[in-house]
């Protein structure tokens, strides 16, 4: 198994994975800090890099029914949030394509 190619963010806010600080995405990404994950806070963001995909399923939330991914580092494999596939109300479809990130799960890298 050879090396994984990582990419290295740039800008005045980045997050990365708390256990190995990993890049992950930045501020300007930031969309909502008014998500609830397992873990309490989480938060929305336009577009995350260095992560693994899960398998699509659908969950039941608090929003209603979405297909979603998980998602997990790519260096360290920590779970870190999902992403919305799909959502089946209305409302909700500005979700799709985003992800999630749990606040306990982040850190600031810079």
């Amino acid at each position: 198994m050879g090396l994984k190619y990582r990419t290295y963010l740039d800008g005045t806010a980045i997050f990365g994975c708390t256990r190995c600080k990993t890049h992950l995405t930045t501020g300007d990404a930031l969309v909502s800090k008014q998500f609830q994950g397992q873990h309490g806070q989480a938060f929305l963001f336009n577009y995350v890099v260095n992560i693994l995909e899960g398998e699509a399923e659908d969950r039941s939330m608090t929003t209603g029914l979405h297909t979603v991914k998980d998602i997990s580092c790519v260096k360290c494999n920590t779970i870190l949030g999902w992403t919305y596939v799909k959502a089946y109300n209305d409302d909700n479809k500005y979700k799709e394509g985003k992800f999630i990130l749990e606040r306990k799960l982040l850190t600031d890298v810079k």
